[in-house]
């Protein structure tokens, strides 16, 4: 047993030697070795940085470990390439973004790094994508993190196990797990990834104690259940969501921003096996990926986080209110024109007619601060209520209750740069669509079909990138020759207004309907009260969300 390490170490020594004998002799750029947990690792030298894509940091996820937890990273023997991206996640949406060919074998991680040497100890920013739980890898090229890596952060960002495959639900996983739950294995690789940080970032130069997640739509939601669940505690010091969070209450068929309890996420799957014609888990578990994948129910949301009382224990709102929660510094806003991204109401009278279904006898009040209309401004402010319910409410709440019970402080914005505007639409029509920031935090800024970028968006990506960096580093975006960005403040609610050339605090964005929006939330949380619908008018909608049609592409 003593020779087989010894001879196991000598090879791996003899592997590094020759790595480097090799760059230094060639004249070629020299790849950066290191060690992690499960072997060595060869990166790349991308103008200055270091580079390591395609890093297991949990086994593949396939054959009996289907919807299982993640388990430890199998190792290797010599020296391991880090230069390519694994495969995306299991899911329909590949295509759409120019990603390889999904597969189940995807969790994988990378990591950029402008560090030394491994005692710089810089700070970590882990990167969490968006996609609406179902689409999305961290290959898209919006989400490389070369540019924020320059301004002297370890950038990390993971996969996560997607849709069916990430957060399926039933009464038979339940029965397998000692938890006795199932459904949000998604979530569990995020925080497999945060262990394996901790574990392993050192190597990088990164500093395990300084590490901050960040994530946008769906990924901001994961980072609000990964700062509400005991599962994470230690795992990061910081938290940025960008339009995203999960303070809306526990109910069967949640919506965004909302969460399933687990007996009903169960009771979608049994149906939808149902439907199918499979009787068993072990049938379910045969299926070859591909095929599963179209089984699926295409609905938005179909598979989501449930709330099953061990990764998700309680109502995220009610675990706030009671302090229940890693109280971290957090950052978090979202754009002036969410709602742009998926569509406008089909018409003003189909407008008034969802709300009235979905909000019952809240609907006047609803309609009084989000009135709709046939001009475009109109049409804004009827997007402006899916911009609110799903994205504003949930980031003034999350700096409400957080300040309320809470030490660390919150940093709240509302980003207001256009996107591109529709031909021939009225100037001041659209505003800051959703994802539309992203670029911009990313210096991707071509990215989205944008056009080439101006010194303006140049200078307001610099901005982002200082803001966010400087908040990984001391936990406070602010920072010399940045306009001042104040901590939310209950008594004097103020946050940051983001736009080329006038980013300033300044007001919380139509409080009106987001005090409306509150008492709906409230009513719809007290146990024993329902809002009760009103008379719909007759020929009902078809409905595919709140008000609106399609959502072109996916939702980030």
């Amino acid at each position: 047993m003593r020779a087989s390490n010894l001879a196991s170490r000598f090879a791996m020594v003899i592997a590094l030697l020759s790595v480097t004998l090799s760059g230094l002799f060639s004249g070629a750029a020299w790849a950066q070795t290191v060690q992690v947990e499960s072997g060595l690792l060869q990166g790349t030298v991308e103008d200055g940085l270091r580079v390591y894509r395609g890093i297991p940091y949990a086994a593949p996820p396939v054959g009996d470990l289907r919807w299982k937890p993640p388990q430890p990273a199998p190792k290797w023997q010599g020296v391991r390439a880090a230069d390519r991206f694994g495969l995306a996640c299991m899911q329909t949406n590949a295509a759409i973004a120019n990603l390889p060919a999904p597969s189940e074998d995807c969790l994988y991680l990378n990591v950029w790094t402008p560090a030394g040497s491994a005692n710089d100890k810089l700070p970590v920013l882990v990167w969490i994508h968006g996609g609406g739980f179902v689409a999305g890898a961290p290959a898209e090229q919006l989400y490389h993190g070369e540019w924020l890596a320059r301004k002297g952060v370890v950038v990390v960002s993971i996969a996560y196990r997607l849709g069916v495959f990430g957060f399926l639900a039933h009464p038979s996983l339940s029965a397998e797990s000692p938890q006795h739950v199932s459904g949000n294995y998604g979530i569990l690789d995020m925080i497999a990834g945060l262990e394996w940080v901790q574990r392993n970032i050192s190597a990088f130069g990164g500093d395990p104690q300084k590490v901050t997640i960040q994530g946008e739509s769906a990924g901001a939601a994961a980072v609000s259940i990964l700062c509400a669940s005991p599962l994470t505690k230690g795992l990061f010091r910081g938290a940025i969501a960008e339009s995203g969070a999960s303070f809306g209450p526990v109910r069967a068929d949640a919506s965004f921003g909302e969460s399933d309890p687990l007996a009903s996420a169960e009771k979608r799957t049994v149906r939808w096996l149902s439907s199918v014609g499979i009787s068993n888990l072990a049938e379910l578990r045969k299926l070859p990926a591909e095929k599963l994948q179209t089984m699926v129910p295409r609905g938005f949301g179909w598979a989501r986080p449930n709330t099953d009382g061990w990764v998700i224990p309680e109502d995220q709102y009610k675990l706030y209110a009671a302090g229940q929660y890693n109280d971290v510094p957090v950052l978090t806003g979202y754009n002036s024109d969410e709602g742009a991204t998926f569509g406008n109401p089909k018409s003003q009278a189909a407008y008034v007619q969802s709300v009235r279904e979905k909000y019952g006898t809240f609907a006047d009040r609803i309609l009084a601060a989000y009135p709709g209309g046939e001009t475009p401004a109109g049409q804004w402010t009827a997007r402006n209520l899916m911009r609110d319910s799903s994205f504003g409410w949930n980031a003034w709440t999350w700096a409400r209750l957080q300040t309320k019970t809470g030490k660390a402080k919150v940093f709240l914005y509302f980003f207001n740069e256009p996107a591109e505007i529709p031909a021939g639409s009225e100037p001041g029509a659209y505003g800051a669509r959703h994802a539309s920031e992203l670029p911009y935090v990313f210096r991707q800024l071509r990215e989205h079909d944008r056009p080439a970028p101006t010194p303006q968006d140049e200078a307001l990506s610099e901005m982002l990138r200082t803001y966010w960096t400087n908040f990984a580093k001391t936990g406070d975006p602010n920072g010399p020759g940045l306009p001042q960005w104040p901590a939310y403040d209950e008594a004097k609610p103020l946050l940051l207004h983001i736009e080329s050339g006038n980013t300033k605090a300044g007001p919380l964005v139509n409080e009106k309907g987001l005090r409306v929006l509150d008492a709906y939330f409230a009513s719809r949380r007290t146990e024993g009260q329902e809002v009760k619908p009103e008379a719909a008018p007759a020929g009902g909608l078809a409905a595919k969300g709140p008000f609106f049609g399609e959502a072109p592409g996916h939702p980030q």
